[in-house]
């Protein structure tokens, strides 16, 4: 299964296609566990996806002062929840790991058990969402660590494209986390195209610089439904441009708007970008637990999947 997924992200040829989600709260019942990850399989009978992302939640109050829209509870291990969804759907998952809390031999056990006991081989580490606060492990020493470590784990990174709007060295960043042992990227959630665009030219114009191919970048879609939805987007970091919001919110029904501008946006990113030879894909997710936002997310993988298949499909009849 490793080596297939592996195997799949590296095939630039073909779009790969997840969905991502969010650990059940660490007081659900571990039978209940086992409800929720049926009932998220159920939904997702309908459509063709190569595996699950699954987030590990932090309290990141510390990156913003802003109160966070939601409030934060803490979840069951991305660990365990990864191998019940593997387990019951027969795909692989991604399972991040946020390494800024643990010491470096914590790490390393957490690598042995991931391995081990949850047979978890497909991992994207996340470094501390703000740089105050105690950092018991940087990002880049934990990339370290992986490679010393006896396991050949498939690393995937983040990116962020927001990040990339104000620095201007995302694709920095990205090259110096490939040389770290990334094979795969997945981004934040896209709601600006330009951003996006722009850190995906500036990546492709490296790489070829350098003699490098380009890594797989999965780019995030996610609907919003909601004044307060858009609110914890913002909160999370995700830039949405205040046309967009306006639009959004001033429709008739906003979650079918919100999957139109997410359709809009990734046919601009292919118009932009198809012809840079970076593998894409896509991760789509639901930032909140509401039945309409969940349903939305499904229409929406069909129909940007749907939309990334036909494009790659002309690219390969023009070669």
């Amino acid at each position: 299964m490793h080596a297939n997924l592996a195997t799949r992200l590296a095939d630039p040829t073909r779009g790969v296609y997840f969905v991502g989600t969010t650990p059940p709260r660490a007081e659900v019942a571990e039978m209940d566990m086992q409800v929720i990850a049926d009932k998220l399989l159920d939904r997702l009978i309908a459509i063709d996806y190569d595996g699950l992302v699954v987030y590990d939640i932090q309290d990141e109050s510390s990156r913003t002062d802003t109160p966070r829209p939601f409030p934060f509870k803490a979840t069951y291990d991305s660990l365990a929840y990864s191998k019940v969804l593997s387990d019951k759907s027969g795909l692989p998952t991604i399972t991040y790991k946020s390494v800024s809390a643990r010491s470096k031999s914590e790490f390393n056990q957490w690598l042995e058990q991931a391995w081990v006991e949850y047979g978890i081989q497909n991992i994207v580490l996340v470094g501390s969402p703000s740089s105050s606060g105690t950092i018991n492990l940087p990002l880049k020493e934990a990339y370290k660590t992986l490679s010393e470590h006896q396991r050949s784990f498939n690393l995937g990174g983040v990116t962020i494209a927001e990040r990339h709007h104000k620095k201007g060295d995302e694709h920095i960043r990205l090259n110096q986390k490939s040389v770290d042992g990334c094979n795969f990227f997945i981004s934040q959630a896209v709601y600006n195209a330009d951003a996006t665009i722009d850190l995906l030219q500036q990546y492709s114009a490296l790489c070829k610089q350098n003699g490098e191919k380009p890594k797989r970048i999965i780019l995030t879609f996610t609907p919003c439904g909601s004044e307060k939805t858009l609110d914890f987007m913002h909160w999370l970091g995700i830039s949405t441009p205040s046309a967009v919001k306006t639009r959004i919110l001033n429709a008739q029904d906003s979650l079918a708007e919100s999957i139109s501008v997410c359709e809009e946006n990734l046919q601009q990113i292919l118009n932009y970008c198809m012809d840079l030879d970076i593998p894409l894909g896509l991760n789509i997710e639901s930032l909140t637990n509401r039945k309409e936002e969940i349903d939305a997310s499904i229409k929406l993988f069909k129909l940007l999947k749907a939309t990334l298949d036909l494009n790659l499909a002309k690219k390969s009849l023009s070669q």
